[in-house]
């Protein structure tokens, strides 16, 4: 196909959302050393009626986390740190946990640290409230336990992250948004990217974030935050198409640095994880994948590579709905269909043999009271009450709407994300003394009952 046929084949992916009442995505493909395709779809503020262009600026979410990943291998390679070195010999706030924490573990996602996002919705936080860097960071330095030892096992944690751009800040002794101003954006020519350390700065040809609602409309995603290092990244398809060929001819660190960042974790156990630093290596339809996706309130972003085929694409989207890796997969669908491998057929379901569920018996309102009081956890400074309510056992916060808990036989499941499963503790009389929260990136959140 010519290149015209290529963009007109683009085009029609992104339809339904290039129209004046839609929030829409920005794209960039890059190919052997070039752009060769940029364009804008949809909406950046449907308030004003604002397109979306190559150079509207988006917050990218965790796609940032591969500059963190490049400033801290950067610097390694500088003799600055090691990256086996104890965070705590330049963070030494974050608590010991008896167990060593290095460098490397944040970066591979194996730290055991919670991830502060579903630990700051537990403690009352909402996503469109202030989340400052330093709110993150004073909320590692209480944190109690860890999740995993260090090591032993891989579980995505932002803060991990986040950690890192402190790190950079302790041993370089400028802002992280100052070092990566200075060493990465400046020098690549990525001249409408910086890490977001201000909410309330005023920013030309910013996006704004939407999430859908009922019968096709939109509402505002409000974004007031600022997770340097694991997020809050503000650029454009334009500025992220230059990072992509950066990988290929390298004009920004060490080629050492870009080989480094494409090694993956390993577990103390030995096995080998996909996640690199701050890329996933992966595979798509034969091919050798690099890449990370992004989402934060409505923003959705997607940045994969394919190496081998020196072939890129980058997609921000502002909608909650969206879905840019399928996306940038179907790109690559047109642009490397003479290399790909042919699609799998799904494989088709085949009967299953009927079996009778045994559900255990559900306790009665009389047995649910004995689990009602006041939870409290040092470690986020909060407490929920739990009580029973039509026969039911609920959770209640002060900012947060009930939550229902459903009687699974020894623990309960909550009905909401971020306060999925429950365990309680008895003493050695069989007194109820708390519970352990555990699910998504939590392991073992103790609360303590308090009467």
């Amino acid at each position: 196909m010519t290149h015209e046929t290529l963009e007109i084949k683009v085009d029609q992916l992104f339809a339904e959302w290039n129209k004046p009442d839609s929030p829409g995505a920005a794209l960039a493909v890059t190919r052997d050393g070039k752009t060769i395709y940029t364009h804008g779809y949809g909406r950046a503020n449907l308030e004003y009626d604002i397109p979306i262009t190559p150079t509207s600026i988006f917050d990218i979410a965790s796609v940032s986390k591969q500059f963190a990943a490049f400033a801290i291998t950067t610097l390694a390679h500088d003799g600055k740190l090691s990256l086996d070195d104890d965070i705590r010999k330049y963070l030494p706030d974050v608590p010991d946990f008896g167990h060593t924490i290095t460098i490397r573990h944040l970066l591979h996602h194996t730290s055991g640290l919670r991830d502060w996002v579903q630990s700051l919705v537990i403690a009352g936080d909402m996503m469109d409230d202030v989340i400052s860097f330093k709110h993150i960071l004073k909320m590692v330095r209480h944190q109690k336990a860890l999740n995993f030892k260090p090591g032993e096992r891989y579980l995505y944690s932002n803060t991990g992250y986040n950690l890192l751009a402190a790190i950079v800040e302790t041993v370089t002794g400028d802002s992280f948004r100052k070092w990566t101003d200075v060493n990465i954006f400046k020098r690549i020519g990525m001249t409408s990217s910086h890490f977001h350390d201000d909410y309330e700065m005023i920013l030309k040809n910013r996006v704004y974030s939407y999430q859908a609602v009922e019968n096709g409309r939109f509402k505002h995603a409000m974004n007031n935050t600022s997770a340097l290092g694991s997020s809050s990244l503000y650029s454009t398809v334009e500025d992220l198409a230059k990072w992509i060929l950066n990988f290929d001819n390298t004009q920004i660190g060490k080629q050492t640095v870009i080989d480094q960042m494409h090694q993956r974790g390993v577990l103390n156990n030995g096995e080998q994880i996909s996640y690199a630093f701050g890329l996933s290596i992966g595979e798509y339809r034969g091919l050798e994948t690099v890449g990370h996706s992004g989402s934060w309130r409505g923003f959705r972003s997607h940045l994969i590579r394919f190496p081998e085929q020196r072939f890129g694409v980058v997609i921000l989207c502002n909608l909650n709905t969206f879905n840019p890796l399928r996306l940038a997969e179907k790109i690559a669908d047109l642009y490397l269909a003479d290399v790909l491998a042919p699609e799998e057929t799904p494989a088709l379901n085949k009967t299953a043999q009927p079996t009778q569920d045994t559900k255990p018996e559900m306790l009665t309102s009389d047995q649910l009271t004995e689990f009602t009081g006041n939870y409290y956890t040092e470690e986020l400074d909060t407490t929920y009450t739990l009580v029973v309510c039509e026969n039911r056992l609920v959770a209640q916060h002060r900012r947060h709407d009930d939550i229902s808990l459903t009687d699974a036989g020894d623990h309960f499941i909550g009905n909401t994300w971020f306060f999925p499963e429950i365990r309680f503790t008895r003493d050695e009389i069989g007194r109820i003394t708390g519970f352990e929260l555990t699910g998504g990136r939590i392991r073992n959140l103790y609360f303590e009952k308090r009467d």
